[in-house]
């Protein structure tokens, strides 16, 4: 299935909010790519994680597959500690909301949505 044929391709268009973030255990740490009222804008294979401030946080790419179990997801950021690494995740795409469990670079792809070390679970809701 190619990605613009996905469904869940053309749901992730546009901009959401995160509500909560988990990283290997711990909720809502302290973190580089986010701040309050940040927005994740994604365009066609792009994203981009600006603050209300228009700062950019954190950019790059993604490619998806939704007829795995769980979903997949491969983020690849073209800024920062992660640059140019392929980080593996898992997704759930629900309306209007938007999770996703990604491991560090090197790990297998997360098949829970429950952070253990080297991973990072985030939680988006559309904004209109």
């Amino acid at each position: 299935m190619t990605r613009i044929a996905d469904p869940d391709y053309q749901a992730l268009q546009g901009a959401w909010e995160q509500t909560s973030m988990e990283d290997s255990g711990m909720l809502n740490p302290e973190d580089a790519h986010t701040a309050p009222g940040a927005i994740t804008t994604i365009r066609g294979d792009r994203f981009e994680v600006k603050t209300v401030d228009g700062e950019v946080l954190l950019a790059g790419s993604f490619s998806l597959n939704s007829t795995t179990v769980p979903k997949s997801i491969t983020w690849v950021d073209s800024m920062g500690d992660d640059a140019g690494k392929r980080l593996p995740a898992s997704y759930r795409l629900e309306g209007n909301e938007f999770v996703f469990i990604a491991a560090d670079a090197g790990m297998p792809r997360p098949s829970t949505f429950s952070t253990t070390t080297g991973q990072t679970m985030r939680s988006f809701v559309r904004r209109s």
